[in-house]
């Protein structure tokens, strides 16, 4: 395990503690709306929810890790206490959590049910595929072992090309179709999100390329990769919300102006 100072130490374990924090307080809230929702969106805030409630628990795991992988010295310093620290807690709440918000991303768009059922299926597939490709590559940390890194992050990138392709062109007929301009805008905007801030990920995923410290790499790893969480998984969850509210209040004022058929 690599070596740390105390003032890394401290700033891993209060970002992985407000990660936790937050998708802890989305998951309450998304659930909490779920009655608010009509019929037809309610379970993207489940789902939305249960990304968040994935990737808290996950965080705790992290968490916990982190703390028993190191430990206070009586002189003030942190030094690693022979327990390897376990990342690959992470990967595996990827693995669950990545198919599902692709799936409340297509939950809310204006697509008729068959072509949801094909959608969210192939995003689903093509994102545990990247997520699995990329993670023999995660491991690589020697500097004599890069090449390898590269090999990896290249293969996970042909997924997810096609993900980002997907979510910006493929579905922009259904996003366009939208006839609420505010509907249209906060569907355009949860696809860009989603986006951009996926495309940190292979970022961070590059820092060990890039000739950081070696000491320096887990840290700046773990707190990149909690940053791009936050952002994909509450930010995205959150406008999810948004927009299944948006709807819910266009569906009861179109059914409140049909008149009842005697």
């Amino acid at each position: 395990m690599a070596s740390i100072t105390a003032t890394q130490f401290n700033l891993v374990y209060d970002v992985l503690s407000f990660s936790l924090a937050t998708m802890g307080a989305t998951t309450i809230f998304l659930w909490m709306r779920v009655s608010s929702a009509a019929e037809r969106y309610k379970s993207a805030l489940i789902i939305s929810g249960l990304v968040t409630f994935i990737a808290a628990y996950h965080y705790l795991r992290i968490f916990n890790s982190w703390t028993e992988a190191f430990e206070w010295t009586k002189d003030g310093t942190v030094q690693a206490t022979g327990i390897p620290f376990n990342d690959a807690y992470r990967y595996m709440d990827w693995l669950l959590t990545v198919p599902l918000l692709l799936i409340e991303i297509v939950l809310v768009m204006n697509l008729p049910d068959d072509e949801i059922f094909s959608k969210a299926s192939k995003l689903g597939v093509a994102s545990a595929l990247m997520i699995i490709l990329g993670y023999p590559g995660e491991l690589v940390l020697d500097e004599n072992h890069l090449g390898t890194r590269w090999f990896y992050w290249f293969a996970a990138m042909i997924p997810f090309v096609y993900i980002v392709y997907t979510l910006l062109i493929g579905l922009a007929d259904a996003t366009n179709s939208e006839t609420d301009l505010t509907v249209r805008k906060l569907t355009k905007g949860v696809q860009w999100l989603t986006v951009i801030s996926w495309c940190t990920y292979p970022i961070v995923y590059v820092f060990p390329m890039l000739g950081i410290a070696r000491d320096d790499i887990v840290v700046y790893i773990q707190l990149g990769y909690s940053v791009s969480d936050i952002i994909s998984k509450c930010g995205v969850g959150l406008m999810i919300y948004r927009i299944s509210m948006a709807k819910s209040v266009a569906l009861r004022r179109g059914s409140e102006q049909t008149p009842l058929l005697a």
